[in-house]
């Protein structure tokens, strides 16, 4: 056999020494919890405590099992790749993160006058119910997405999320977010945050928006953007 040229031993050192955990986690996590555990769809992992995994069992279980109702899916690992990927998600909590710009308690003024967010989210309770509650959103998506969210609310709409479209056969326009629907009826909550149920005989027209939500764009100024993002971004636990 040859000798190996200096390129190619570097590349099998390399591969030698990558952490299987890693490994895992980019290709099973990443896209929801971010490459470095930032966050995105799913919950920012880059924290010396998990809300859902305040020990090693629970790490262990969540990361096999996921968590009911959560968007969070269980997977087919097994127990030792499920070590590896625990091990991998326990440093990411170890890594100092930036603080974010803006004033949270500015951010809860904006939230709660000019940016009219509390009319149709809640926040422990308190708010309209015409769009996702936001009571521990910080814990469930990180600070990019959520400034992403407020700039382009469709880029990424909830799951399961549909807003609706529909005129009355007696000629009344409405519009809200799907609640239920079989073959023979529709239930919505509608802009005013009024729950309305429909025989589908009763409808001259049904328009399921796919993609689309009725939540504006935020177009205020970079710094009170600033400030929402890190209000948003601080509520982390249920009330």
């Amino acid at each position: 056999m040859g000798k190996l040229s200096a390129g190619f031993l570097a590349c099998l050192l390399a591969l030698a020494a990558d952490d299987p955990g890693e490994r895992l986690y980019q290709a099973q996590c990443a896209y929801c919890h971010g490459p470095r555990g930032e966050g995105g769809r799913g919950a920012t992992l880059a924290r010396s405590r998990l809300r859902h995994a305040p020990d090693d069992a629970a790490l262990h279980r969540v990361i096999s099992r996921g968590i009911p109702d959560t968007g969070m899916p269980g997977n087919s690992m097994s127990a030792r790749e499920v070590e590896h990927v625990a091990g991998y998600v326990k440093s990411l909590g170890r890594v100092a993160q930036p603080p974010l710009p803006g004033d949270p308690q500015r951010g809860q003024q904006i939230y709660s006058g000019k940016g009219g967010c509390s009319e149709c989210h809640t926040i422990a309770g308190r708010g309209g119910p015409l769009g996702p509650d936001l009571t521990d959103i910080g814990a469930r998506r990180s600070a990019a997405h959520l400034r992403a969210s407020l700039t382009d609310p469709e880029a990424d709409l909830p799951d399961g999320f549909l807003q609706v479209r529909l005129v009355t056969r007696a000629g009344h326009h409405l519009t809200g977010v799907r609640i239920d629907e079989d073959t023979f009826s529709i239930r919505i909550r509608d802009l005013s945050g009024a729950v309305l149920s429909f025989w589908k005989s009763e409808l001259a027209e049904l328009h399921r928006d796919r993609g689309k939500s009725p939540m504006p764009s935020y177009r205020g100024p970079a710094l009170e953007l600033d400030d929402l993002v890190a209000y948003l971004a601080s509520l982390q636990e249920a009330r």
